[in-house]
C-alpha cells in the first residue's frame, strides 16, 4: 500500500465528513493505494455515527477519552500500512489529486518529510511553515507581528527545505515515523510538529515545503476555546520546548519575553475593556 491518511476527529462530524469526501473524490481515480485511519477522541456531535454509515471502509481507532492530537495520531501511525503516512487534520480539504505528486516528490528525497501549501477558504495562501522557534523568531512572533509579515510563518511559492510545515499536513515514510518519530504525548495540542522535525533534523532528516500540492485549510476546527486555547497553549508549548530542547539561559530569556507581552496584553485589555484579553493574557502570565 502506497499511503496512510490518519485523521483525528473531535466533534467535527461536518469538517471530517467534507475532507473524507474530498480525499475519495480526489484520489478515488488516482492509481495510489492507501487506507484512511480515523481516531476519534470521544466526539458526541454523531460523527462516529456518520463514520460508520456514509464511510464504513474507513478504518477507526474509537477513544473513550480525549486524548488530544499527538497521542491520536500516534495511535493511527501504529495501526498504518503504508509506505507513507500523511498527518492530516479533519478541517481540511484535498482539491485535486496533486497529494499523487507530493507522494512521488517524497520518494525523490528518502528519509524526509513534505507538507503542501495550505489555502484559506477563499484560496488565499495561508502560512505553512516557518523556521525554527529561535528566541530572535520568538521576539518577532510576540513583539513584531511576525506571523503576519512573512518573517516567522512562511507560504512559499516555490518548493525548498523548510525548517517545519505546518501538523495540518505532514507527508513522511511510515518507517521514520515509527522509528522514534513519533509526537511527544506530553504536548496535549499545539507546537508538536514542531518538536517533531527538530528532532528529525537533529538526526539529520530534512523537511520539505512543496508548493504544487494546495490543500484548504480552516484552522482550529478541534479548538474548545477559540480565543483562549490557542494562546495559553502556545504558551505551554513554548517553554515545554525550551525546557526540551534548550539550555536554562535560553528559558530564563524566553520566559521574561513571554511574561512581558503577557503583560502587556494584560494592560491593553484593561484600558480598552476588552475582557477576553484581560483573561487569557492574565491566565498565560501565570503560566509561565
Amino acid at each position: 500500500m502506497d499511503l496512510s491518511i490518519i485523521i483525528v476527529s473531535f466533534n467535527t462530524e461536518k469538517l471530517t465528513r467534507d475532507c473524507l469526501t474530498s480525499i475519495y473524490q480526489k484520489l478515488g481515480k488516482t492509481k495510489l493505494t492507501f487506507e484512511v485511519i480515523v481516531v476519534d477522541n470521544v466526539s458526541t456531535d454523531g460523527t462516529r455515527a456518520m463514520l460508520a454509515k456514509k464511510f464504513p471502509q474507513v478504518r477507526t481507532v474509537l477513544n473513550d477519552q480525549n486524548v488530544g492530537f499527538g497521542i491520536a495520531n500516534n495511535q493511527g501511525m501504529k495501526k498504518a500500512k503504508g509506505e507513507y503516512i500523511l498527518l492530516l487534520n479533519s478541517d481540511t480539504v484535498l482539491l485535486d489529486d496533486s497529494l499523487v505528486g507530493m507522494l512521488a516528490f517524497a520518494r525523490k528525497h528518502p528519509d524526509s518529510f513534505v507538507g503542501p501549501k495550505l489555502l484559506n477558504v477563499d484560496r488565499t495562501p495561508q502560512t505553512s511553515g516557518g523556521p525554527f522557534f529561535t528566541l530572535p523568531v520568538v521576539f518577532a512572533v510576540l513583539f513584531l507581528k511576525g506571523d503576519h509579515t512573512g518573517w516567522t510563518r512562511v507560504s512559499p511559492d516555490e518548493t525548498r527545505e523548510i525548517d517545519w510545515v505546518s501538523g495540518a499536513c505532514i507527508l513522511g515514510p511510515r518507517k521514520l515515523f515509527l522509528k522514534d518519530l513519533l509526537f511527544d504525548e506530553k504536548i496535549f495540542m499545539y507546537m508538536e510538529e514542531v518538536d517533531l522535525l527538530y528532532r528529525a533534523r537533529l538526526r539529520g532528516h530534512k523537511t520539505y515545503f512543496y508548493h504544487t500540492c494546495r490543500i484548504i485549510h480552516l484552522g482550529g476546527g478541534s479548538s474548545t476555546n477559540k480565543r483562549k486555547g490557542p494562546v495559553l497553549n502556545i504558551y505551554k508549548g513554548f517553554v515545554y520546548f525550551y525546557k526540551k530542547h534548550y539550555g536554562p539561559a535560553q528559558l530564563v530569556l524566553l520566559r521574561i519575553m513571554l511574561k512581558a507581552k503577557a503583560a502587556v496584553a494584560w494592560l491593553i485589555g484593561v484600558v480598552t475593556g476588552k475582557a477576553h484579553l484581560k483573561e487569557t493574557y492574565g491566565e498565560a502570565y501565570h503560566l509561565v
